[in-house]
């Protein structure tokens, strides 16, 4: 493989930006059946008042595997990629800006300086994550209401295509319901951003200083398992917020933060973490394969600029 040794030359801006664009989509085809799992258990108990294709009647969902066997049973084996293309539109104008130009960003706030303290590496995740959000929102809200629709027991399908959806979420809600948990979402990616890049990269940098390993596959395999892990247990109550709140009719919840309220008193505190299985299943494995892929790529597109550049 291509990264299996340290890396030799350090990789361009514009390399990190398309390398974790396209690192990013080739994660979530590997791990989306695990994030529709995901949704469909954290929308699993609000009220049947949901205008996007909540839960069908009588259809109850028991952990990630369950949720997927009984998907496949009542929607087809379809219905676990359903809002994938959504899901790829999102990843690259949102992954290339949070993951590819978190380096960048991080090294505008240190000056440049070698020496990189644990503010600046949140404060530069806080910024791409921010960025991203308010770039790929519309792409977010699709493929979230691609995954909750329900298309079963004579339900009709409320969208028709990625298109058809975007078209009209903006003649229903207005330009306003594209950018719908806005609020929850930039919460939740400051979080983890923060929480995924900072981890992976003092992990990484730890076990590089503290351990035989270095700059190399097993490295990364193990960063990106930690900041999975992590990212999971701090990020999914607010993951569950944006869901349910981005999945609502226009009338179901006035506010995120009534969304969250409403989700304490009728279901309880747990409600927060529902999903969480399929959550740290899916990131945990969406992480390894990313950052995995993606140091990969920055070393392949690098050796192949090199080749290309003129002694």
């Amino acid at each position: 493989m291509v990264g299996f040794g340290p890396a030799d030359v350090p990789p361009t801006a514009a390399v990190k930006f398309v390398g974790a664009g396209t690192a990013a989509c080739i994660a979530d085809l590997v791990t989306f059946p695990l994030d529709t799992a995901k949704v469909r258990l954290q929308i699993q108990g609000e009220a049947r008042g949901s205008a996007y294709g909540g839960q069908a009647k009588g259809v109850q969902y028991r952990g990630v595997f369950g949720t997927i066997t009984t998907m496949v049973r009542t929607e087809g084996a379809r219905s676990l990629y359903r809002g994938l293309v959504a899901g790829l539109q999102r990843q690259m104008s949102f992954a290339s800006v949070r993951i590819g130009l978190y380096d960048s960003v991080k090294q505008f706030y240190t000056k440049g300086s070698e020496h990189c303290g644990i503010g600046s590496r949140l404060l530069a995740g806080c910024t791409t994550g921010a960025m991203a959000v308010a770039i790929a929102q519309p792409t977010d809200v699709v493929k979230v209401r691609f995954q909750a629709q329900v298309s079963s027991g004579g339900n009709a399908k409320r969208y028709q295509g990625t298109m058809d959806a975007y078209r009209t979420i903006g003649r229903e809600e207005g330009i306003r319901g594209l950018w719908k948990g806005m609020g929850p979402n930039i919460a939740r990616n400051a979080i983890v951003n923060c929480t995924e890049l900072v981890t992976y990269d003092l992990i990484k940098d730890a076990l590089i200083r503290s351990t035989p390993l270095t700059d190399d596959l097993p490295c990364h395999f193990t960063s990106a398992f930690g900041a999975g892990f992590c990212t999971t247990v701090i990020a999914s109550p607010v993951d569950v917020v944006k869901t349910r709140y981005m999945n609502s009719s226009a009338s179901q919840y006035s506010s995120a933060v009534n969304c969250a309220m409403s989700m304490l008193l009728k279901e309880g505190p747990m409600a927060f973490y529902k999903g969480f299985t399929p959550s740290f299943l899916r990131l945990g494995s969406w992480n390894v394969v990313m950052f995995v892929t993606y140091e990969q790529l920055k070393r392949a597109m690098m050796m192949a600029r090199n080749k290309d550049s003129p002694l």
